[in-house]
């Protein structure tokens, strides 16, 4: 449902909601007469100046997104569509230039994975301090200590201060601090760094158990596969704007094409998680609209 009116909501209930969110991005140092009528091109959109005559990018416009507990999302749409932006300020990093959002719950952001990591201190040491950073309680992380120890299969470097770690095993050790938490909202974007397919197999395992715990889920990703295992419909976000709602076979088949849609149908579902059906909140946003990115 799109509505731009805010209902009252139970003081317990799990849920993220936006009216008409849109999220601006001044440029201040642009000179706006040579900027306000440009196109950035297929992955941009139109910048323009607000009242003040800033210069803005229009990043989302008009986000109109409510959901409660059991919402499993994915959200498809180019690089530069929006996605990001979305993810961004669901888990409160930005705020809506106008419209509102509201989330009550505790949300586990999972998309850049070095936020809360000294990189001056032991892989210990950060287990600890990124799940702080996360909500989790310092007794609670040292009980966890082990077992992400035994998943990162870092050994003896975990003993190391985390500047002496190759890309690929920051990864590997902020993976296994996010994923052995109990969100109720999971914000999650698989671009989340580079390591190898063995290990990236094995994390995709876990991921999926962190999500069968969440109470909420928006994923991005450009996996058809991956978003079919973990959720149960989709948003396609096109410049900054919700395009399509409706289950992930209808719409990446409406972004993609027929081939998609059937990979998507025809696919392994054997992991796909088990979860209860809402029906769909909107319906095609009609042309598109030159919006920006994300």
């Amino acid at each position: 449902m799109t509505s731009s009116r805010e209902p009252e909501i139970k003081n317990d209930a799990v849920r993220v909601d936006t009216w008409d969110a849109c999220v601006d991005f001044p440029i201040f140092d642009a000179k706006t007469r040579s900027l306000k009528k440009s196109v950035l091109g297929a992955a941009g959109g139109v910048i323009g100046a607000n009242a003040s005559n800033v210069v803005v990018v229009e990043a989302l416009k008009n986000i109109n997104l409510h959901l409660e507990h059991g919402d499993r999302i994915g959200l498809v749409g180019h690089n530069g569509a929006g996605k990001s932006t979305l993810l961004r300020l669901l888990s409160g990093i930005y705020e809506p230039t106008r419209g509102s959002c509201r989330v009550k719950g505790r949300v586990a952001p999972v998309f850049d994975l070095g936020v809360g990591m000294d990189p001056e201190i032991s892989g210990y040491e950060n287990i600890l301090i990124r799940g702080m950073f996360l909500g989790v309680s310092r007794k609670e992380m040292l009980s966890k200590t082990d077992e992400i120890a035994e998943f990162s299969e870092l050994g003896d470097y975990l003993n190391m201060p985390l500047r002496t770690y190759s890309t690929g095993m920051r990864v590997r050790l902020a993976l296994g601090v996010v994923t052995s938490i109990d969100p109720e909202i999971l914000i999650l974007d698989e671009g989340i760094g580079a390591v190898d397919a063995e290990f990236m197999k094995k994390a995709r395992t876990r991921l999926q158990s962190l999500v069968e715990r969440s109470g909420i889920l928006v994923f991005a990703s450009h996996s058809n596969e991956f978003l079919a295992q973990l959720c149960d419909r989709a948003l396609w976000i096109d410049h900054g704007e919700i395009r399509m709602d409706g289950g992930i076979e209808e719409v990446v088949g409406a972004y993609e094409g027929p081939t998609a849609a059937a990979h998507v149908r025809e696919g392994d579902r054997g992991a796909v998680v088990q979860l209860s059906g809402h029906r769909p909140r909107h319906g095609p946003a009609g042309a598109d609209h030159p919006g920006a990115v994300g």
